[in-house]
């Protein structure tokens, strides 16, 4: 095979390989960061050949990709299964403090990856894409969401994208910035006052 053909594995042991390295690459990434890691570490910690991971992926600007996505699934999926649980009749003064409780929890869980792919985002018009495209995702499914639960105010999209971004950049400050001259349970409350007093 000449370098860098890549193929699509078929068989379940070479799914279950390619599978393995990019599982390998995101704990790395998250690790030591992605310019401090290359092909020949991912493959070491996955047990498997350099020529291996280049018969699967062009580089590791490729695998990159392969991990972005899966970083975008692991923040979107336990919004989608919060969001998708709660019954009629709707309490936004409950559900929005547990929903910002939610989305702490992710950027806890995901920190180092979140850090270096946001600084990727600068440079890398695919990894800026894919938070674009989880942005969009997020209000779209928040919005449809809220819809469902008899949410019928004007700008229903616009107002679950304002809200989104207030979570957001709350769980930003929380976890990344924690500035000492602010009162986090304070602002906490602010913010879960003002979305609730957008959807009334």
């Amino acid at each position: 095979m000449a370098k860098n053909q890549i193929r699509e594995p078929r068989q379940e042991r070479s799914i279950d390989k390619k599978n393995k390295i990019i599982e390998t690459a995101y704990e790395v990434f998250s690790t030591v960061g992605y310019y401090n890691t290359n092909t020949a570490d991912i493959a070491k910690k996955a047990g498997v050949s350099t020529g291996i991971v280049y018969g699967y992926f062009k580089d590791k600007r490729d695998i990159l990709l392969y991990v972005t996505k899966i970083y975008m699934e692991k923040v979107t999926l336990p919004l989608a299964e919060y969001l998708g649980k709660i019954k009629e009749p709707l309490d936004l003064k409950k559900e929005v403090p547990e929903l910002l409780e939610i989305v702490i929890k992710i950027h806890k869980s995901n920190a180092n990856l979140h850090n270096t792919l946001h600084s990727l985002e600068v440079t890398d018009e695919s990894v800026s894409r894919e938070f674009l495209h989880l942005e969009e995702r997020i209000t779209e499914e928040t919005a449809k969401r809220l819809g469902e639960l008899g949410v019928s105010t004007e700008h229903l999209k616009e107002k679950a994208h304002i809200a989104m971004n207030l979570i957001q950049s709350f769980a930003h400050e929380y976890v990344y910035d924690k500035h000492s001259y602010i009162n986090y349970k304070e602002m906490k409350k602010s913010v879960c006052k003002m979305i609730v007093v957008l959807f009334e």
